[in-house]
């Protein structure tokens, strides 16, 4: 379309008629009549905090927590309110940014519907579980009775699915506006605003994310005690009735993970093969019929599949630490339990206002003066004289997330001591001191849990750090990835899948360490049982995964930032905006690739903590449920070892059938694109248009198609060995051997699976960034045979980092969930 106007080729080009235009609802409406929304929060938050508080025993905690998230929201909204303000971009930036809003949406709208038909079913499964069950012992009278335990873990199931789905549409609606916001920034030469947009787009992802987690944990939290509870000692029960919550949320979370990452990587593997490799058309060229596709699947799967992931991962890890908190303040007989079950949960408070301030805060630095203004006459080289005058962007988000790591230290140590603090007098009940000569006195307590959680805080610096160097260009593994580009596709492939198994080693010592340390600082804590024994080393790992996440919404912030700057160079490039325009956007992308990678490799480590935390936090699920302690797991047991062996099996066929998935799908969207190259010679000179609908359909159909065989295995290989093995215990006289079993499957697959998900999330992202190294100009440049070879490369990788690795993440943490919400499904009925 050389003869046309930009906008007037766009106009013939663009067309997904069948999607239908957004009537202006949802968060649009919210932000429309912002003033009246917040009037309303004002008045709910007022009204639930001041009941909370005075109506309630041992409120405080949970009143505190709740208002920081109140407060999180009022800032979210103003976060939103900001970004919507900014430019909107030209009307051809409009015209490809609003194709790609519509079919997200649209994605979202059918793949959720889907979702809630298999929640509903399993919810109905989960109430008929505890309905035929005994329910958890009580210190004081049983009230909870077998019907009401059964209608509040169903009721809080559904409450987690709900807000993990809107956790992930949140992701997307932020996503596929702050895109074009960045593009338009780009195009006026505003790198500084394109970086700032895009990355409190992210923020305001992150901050709805984790402010929707804790206000539902504890607004059930408050909810049940004031109808179930408000007996001080049975306070410490409810956490065990809050599992549903983390079920729910993990359940979303897989099949949105899975369904938005098989619909990104399908297209985005089709689009490249056909188009760079096979046409030798650039990346997000618009005469490819997949690249709208590819465009929408950025959205659709790494930011609303990592919304729901994130929104999984914190619940589960609230309530499991919840649990254990709760465990140990009974055990050691303390006065007030409630203060070591909320610290996890005001831990994550804080981390709204210390990513807040951390993003605020973050600005690219102007390294030199005298700036190239657009519209010259030496727009050739403008974009590079642009971005020479300001600092490489990684060093700036770096700096914002040093930022939140040194704030997140400060608050947490002031939290502990209000919190955690107890007289060295005695231990509350069982006249044993607190502490004693080894602790230094029960006033030490605090300060062992506050090293516990700057444990995890130095663990998750070195993990991002860690993936860094594997996935970044300028370090030797990407390069050594690159080189081997020279000699053929072969070469490329062995060399990233040799990087990604080196990648495996460093972390895991990492977290092996981490946890030690963390559970020996608490076991030195000085809180000891009526025994005298220490007890308190499982809860300093606790708190050690939630240091591990005390920046979670800076982190999501940065992992959001990839795909907006992604997609602002795909609406940039389909536009038709001159070169120092791609330049700016390629330069925030090359950077979002990195922080996509380092952001994944942060949730493994959390993960790989928080799944030791969730399997004690099982055990004592157990012990409530059974009057025969469940005190270690036999793996010389030959029914045990087994089950432990298809927990290791299940991650590798899930990974297969992720990644079978998306080869599947990829190969349809070639076929696809060629046949319209052939069927359309005119494509390539612009004299006919491709059909992007095509493309959108076949990628939304196989997507939700595909996801439901390795979501439906990953829930019903757990609960089939637990039963089995219940089965056969109830026939050998072992009445806990379906609690064993399904304890060694849980075990097994996550140490297998935290090994995979770093595997495939550095692998892969080695791939992509040795792919873009290459076209930085090294060994040759684009159209060489390297940069061939590293295409295929990066096609290898793109279902490991952004399908099947992502998606053990929830997986992992999904078996841990199934376990302790299953638990009574997996004991014999007299145990």
């Amino acid at each position: 379309w050389p003869e046309h106007s930009s906008t007037e080729k766009l106009s013939r080009v663009i067309s997904i008629s069948s999607m239908g235009r957004s009537k202006g609802g949802g968060m649009d409406g919210v932000l429309r009549h912002w003033k009246r929304v917040a009037i309303l929060i004002f008045v709910v938050a007022s009204t639930s905090l001041t009941y909370f508080y005075t109506h309630l025993p041992k409120s405080e905690c949970n009143v505190y927590a709740q208002l920081l998230c109140w407060l999180a929201v009022g800032f979210a909204l103003w976060l939103a309110q900001w970004l919507i303000k900014q430019d909107d971009g030209t009307e051809g930036m409009k015209q490809i940014s609003e194709p790609i809003r519509e079919g997200a949406e649209a994605f979202l709208r059918v793949q959720y519907r889907s979702i809630g038909k298999i929640a509903v079913l399993v919810g109905c499964i989960l109430f008929m579980i505890f309905f035929t069950r005994d329910p958890p012992r009580m210190k004081s009278a049983q009230f909870v009775t077998t019907t009401t335990t059964a209608i509040l873990t169903t009721l809080s199931f559904f409450i987690g699915a709900f807000f993990s789905g809107i956790s992930g549409y949140v992701g997307m609606w932020v996503s596929v506006r702050a895109n074009l916001r960045v593009a338009s920034a780009a195009g006026k030469n505003k790198y500084d605003d394109a970086m700032v947009i895009a990355l409190k787009g992210g923020a305001f992802c992150g901050l709805f994310v984790v402010t929707l987690c804790i206000l539902g944990i504890t607004i059930l939290f408050s909810t049940f005690q004031v109808f179930f509870a408000r007996d001080v000692r049975n306070i410490t029960k409810i956490p065990t009735l809050l599992v549903g919550y983390s079920f729910g949320a993990s359940l979303v979370a897989l099949f949105a993970q899975l369904g938005g990452g098989i619909y990104t990587k399908a297209a985005d593997v089709g689009a490249d093969m056909v188009g760079k490799v096979e046409s030798s058309i650039p990346e997000d060229d618009p005469r490819n019929p997949a690249v709208v596709a590819d465009l929408v699947g950025d959205n659709v799967g790494d930011c609303a599949g990592r919304g729901a992931d994130l929104f999984e991962s914190i619940s589960g890890e609230i309530i499991g630490a919840m649990i254990l908190g709760a465990d140990l303040a009974e055990r050691a007989e303390l006065h007030n339990p409630v203060p070591f079950m909320f610290f996890p949960v005001l831990i994550h408070g804080c981390d709204l206002i210390i990513s807040s301030v951390a993003v605020m805060l973050t600005k690219p630095k102007k390294l030199r003066s005298g700036p190239v203004l657009a519209g010259t006459d030496e727009e050739d080289g403008k974009g590079k004289d642009v971005l020479g005058q300001w600092e490489d962007p990684m060093d700036c988000l770096k700096r914002g997330y040093t930022i939140a790591l040194v704030l997140a230290i400060i608050f947490i140590t002031t939290l502990a001591r209000l919190m955690l603090y107890q007289p060295s007098s005695h231990n509350a009940g069982n006249g044993q001191a607190v502490g004693g000569a080894a602790a230094g006195g029960g006033s030490s307590i605090w300060l062992h849990y506050c090293v516990c959680a700057i444990v995890g805080v130095v663990t998750s610096y070195i993990f991002v750090e860690v993936t860094k160097y594997y996935t970044d260009y300028k370090y030797s593994p990407v390069q050594r990835i690159a080189n081997a580009s020279k000699t053929g596709h072969g070469t490329n492939v062995i060399a990233g899948v040799a990087v990604g198994m080196e990648s495996t080693a460093i972390p895991a010592i990492v977290i092996g360490i981490a946890m030690i340390v963390a559970y020996w600082i608490g076991e030195t804590s000085g809180l000891k049982d009526a025994d005298a024994k220490p007890i308190g080393g499982l809860f300093g790992t606790a708190i050690a995964t939630m240091g591990m996440l005390s920046t979670a919404v800076y982190i999501l912030a940065m992992d959001t930032f990839g795909p907006i700057t992604d997609n602002a160079g795909g609406i940039v490039e389909m536009s038709d905006q001159p070169e120092y325009v791609r330049e700016i956007t390629d330069r925030l992308d090359a950077v979002g690739n990195v922080t996509k990678a380092t952001t994944k490799g942060y949730s493994i480590g959390a993960a790989g903590l928080a799944s030791f935390l969730l399997f004690r936090a099982f055990l004592d699920i157990v012990n409530e449920y059974s009057h025969t302690p469940l005190t270690d797991i036999d793996i010389g047991i030959p029914e045990v070892f087994v089950s432990g062996l298809m927990g290791a099996m299940l991650v590798f066929l899930f990974s297969s059938l992720s990644m079978s998935a998306v080869g599947k799908t990829a190969s349809q969207v070639v076929e696809e694109v060629r046949e319209q190259f052939i069927a359309r010679p005119g494509i390539m000179t612009y004299s006919e248009k491709p059909d992007y609908d095509k493309c959108v359909a076949l990628v939304t159909r196989a997507a939700l198609r595909e996801m439901i065989k390795p979501g439906l295995l990953a829930i019903g290989l757990p609960v089939f060995v637990g039963v089995s093995m219940r089965l056969i215990g109830a026939q050998t006289q072992r009445p806990l051997l379906g609690v064993q079993a399904i304890a060694a499957f849980m075990m097994f697959a996550t140490a297998t699976g935290i090994l995979m998900a770093l595997f495939l999330n550095n692998g892969g992202g080695a791939w992509d960034n040795a792919k873009k190294y290459i076209e930085t100009g090294a060994h040759g440049g684009k159209g060489t045979l390297a940069h061939f070879a590293a295409v295929t490369g990066d096609t290898v990788g793109d279902p490991f980092k952004d399908t099947a690795g992502p998606s053990i993440h929830v997986l992992i943490k999904l078996l841990a969930t199934i376990a302790l919400v299953l638990c009574p499904l997996f004991l014999n009925k007299r145990v």
